[in-house]
C-alpha cells in the first residue's frame, strides 16, 4: 500500500508524558479518518475534560484554549474495536497451572455454563490488555471463548482502569457458543454436530419453559390461593402457580430468548452455519455468527436473515478461510466486523491492524477495513453511540499514527481513551 505522501512530515510529541487522568487535549493530524464521513487532511480534534470529544474539523477553523496539551501526528483514527476476544480473561503466560494461571477463557468441567459471567474473571491489569491498546485497540468486546456448546457469556470493555468497574462499559452483552469440530476435545459430550444442537435445543426449550413458570407465578400476584371461577368457596380454592427454583444456567439462557443478551455462535462450516441459521429461525433470538470461514458460501442464507458476522482474523487458521471473505461480505450488503480471535499459543490474540491490512489487501480496500475495526464492530455490538467514528459527543478515543495505519513500516504511537493520553510511545 502506498504511504500517505504530504501527511508523513507529521509525529507524534513523543516527549510528551502520559497523563494519569482525563484533561482537556488537542490532536493535529496529518489526515483524520472520523469513519464516518471522508477524511479531513490537516485537521484538528479537541477532546473535552469529561472524556467527550468537543470538536473536529480543519485546523484552520480550530480554536485550541491556550495551556492544553496538543499531540501531532500523521495520521488520526479512532480509537479501535475488537469486535471479538478473550483478553482480560486470558493472559500473556499461557499458563494452566500454579500461581501464575492466567487462563480463564474456557471452563472445562462442563460443555453447558451460560451462567458464567465475564465480569467474574476480566483481569483490567493483565499485561495482554496494555499490549493490545499499545496497538490501537481501545475498546475490547471479550469474555468466555469458542470450545465449549455455552462457555458463558462477553462484556464489552474499555483497555484501561484498574479493575473491571473502572474498565466495563457493558457488562454482559452476549452469550457465546459453539457448534461442530469447534466444540473442545475435553467434554465427553457433545461428540458430534447433530449432538451439539440437540443439546442446545433443549438447553433453550427448557428455558423456555422455566421463562414460563416465572411468568405464571407472576401474573398469579403472589396470592396464596386463587379461586376458580364456578364460585368455590375459598377453602376450595386452587393454590397459586409458585415460582420455579432459582436457576442461573436457565435465566441467562432466558435473557437470550428474551433479546437481552445475543447469542454469539462459533462456527465455520456450512452445515454448521446453516444448523446456527435453523436455531434462530425456531427460537427468535438475536444471532451473531462468530468465526465463519465459509460464510461467503451461505451470503444469500445469511443476509437474508439479518444476522451479523464478527468475521475470524484473516490469517487465522481455519479450514476453508480465505483472505477475500471480508471484501466478500462487504459486496454482499453483510454487516460485519473483523475481529483478533482466540489462538492456543502466545500472545493469545493477533494484531487487528495487522488482520484488517490483510484483508484491505485482498479486496476490502483502505476505507472498509478501518471501518470493519471501528464503526462496524461498535454498531454490531450496539455501542456505536460512543465509539467507533470521530465525531462531536463520542468519546474521545483515539489511535495516532506517523503513517498510513495498514502500512506495515508505521508506528502507532500514540493511545487516548476517553480524553486521557494513556501512551505515547511508538512501535
Amino acid at each position: 500500500m502506498k504511504r500517505l505522501g504530504a501527511t508523513s512530515c507529521f509525529v507524534v510529541l513523543a516527549a510528551l508524558a502520559a497523563t494519569t487522568a482525563a484533561a482537556q487535549v488537542a490532536v493535529r493530524a496529518g489526515t483524520l479518518h472520523t469513519v464516518s464521513g471522508p477524511p479531513i487532511e490537516n485537521a484538528v480534534v479537541i477532546a473535552g475534560a469529561d472524556g467527550r470529544i468537543e470538536w473536529v474539523g480543519p485546523a484552520a477553523e480550530a480554536s485550541i484554549p491556550d495551556g492544553v496539551d496538543v499531540l501531532e501526528a500523521a495520521v488520526v483514527t479512532p480509537g479501535l474495536v475488537d469486535a471479538r476476544s478473550v483478553v482480560g480473561l486470558s493472559g500473556a503466560l499461557n499458563s494452566n497451572v500454579g500461581p501464575v494461571r492466567d487462563q480463564d477463557q474456557l471452563e472445562r468441567s462442563s460443555p453447558l455454563q451460560p451462567d458464567l459471567r465475564a465480569i467474574d474473571a476480566y483481569d483490567a491489569n493483565e499485561t495482554l490488555v496494555e499490549w493490545v491498546r499499545s496497538y490501537g485497540v481501545t475498546t475490547l468486546h471479550t469474555g468466555h471463548g469458542p470450545g465449549a456448546l455455552v462457555s458463558g457469556q462477553t462484556m464489552i470493555a474499555k483497555t484501561r482502569g484498574r479493575n473491571v468497574e473502572q474498565a466495563v462499559v457493558v457488562p454482559a452483552r452476549m452469550l457465546a457458543s459453539t457448534l461442530g469440530n469447534a466444540v473442545s476435545s475435553n467434554f465427553q459430550s457433545p461428540g458430534t454436530s447433530a449432538k451439539g444442537i440437540a443439546m442446545l435445543r433443549s438447553a433453550l426449550h427448557g428455558a423456555q419453559a422455566y421463562l414460563e413458570q416465572v411468568q405464571k407465578a407472576e401474573e398469579a400476584g403472589g396470592d396464596e390461593n386463587v379461586g376458580s371461577d364456578d364460585g368455590e368457596e375459598d377453602g376450595d380454592a386452587k393454590p397459586a402457580p409458585q415460582p420455579p427454583p432459582r436457576d442461573l444456567s436457565k435465566e441467562a439462557l432466558g435473557q437470550v430468548l428474551n433479546g437481552e443478551l445475543s447469542l454469539l455462535i462459533t462456527v465455520n462450516t456450512v452445515p454448521e452455519i446453516a444448523a446456527a441459521l435453523r436455531l434462530q429461525q425456531e427460537f427468535g433470538f438475536d444471532l451473531v455468527l462468530d468465526s465463519a470461514a465459509e460464510s461467503y458460501l451461505l451470503l444469500d442464507e445469511i443476509r437474508e436473515a439479518g444476522v451479523p458476522v464478527l468475521l475470524h482474523p484473516t490469517m487465522s487458521r481455519v479450514q476453508n478461510g480465505s483472505y477475500e471473505t471480508a471484501a466478500t461480505l462487504a459486496e454482499a450488503g453483510i454487516p460485519f466486523a473483523i475481529q483478533t480471535g482466540f489462538e492456543g499459543y502466545v500472545p493469545k490474540t493477533r494484531v487487528l491492524l495487522w488482520e484488517a491490512a490483510i484483508a484491505a489487501a485482498n479486496g476490502l480496500g483502505m476505507e472498509r477495513a478501518l471501518e470493519a475495526i471501528t464503526l462496524s464492530p461498535a454498531r454490531i455490538l450496539g455501542i456505536d453511540d460512543r465509539v467507533g467514528s470521530i465525531e462531536v459527543g463520542k468519546d474521545a478515543d483515539l489511535a495516532l499514527f506517523d503513517g498510513d495505519p495498514f502500512e506495515y513500516t508505521s508506528h502507532i504511537c500514540g493511545v487516548i481513551i476517553e480524553s486521557e493520553v494513556m501512551s505515547t510511545e511508538c512501535r
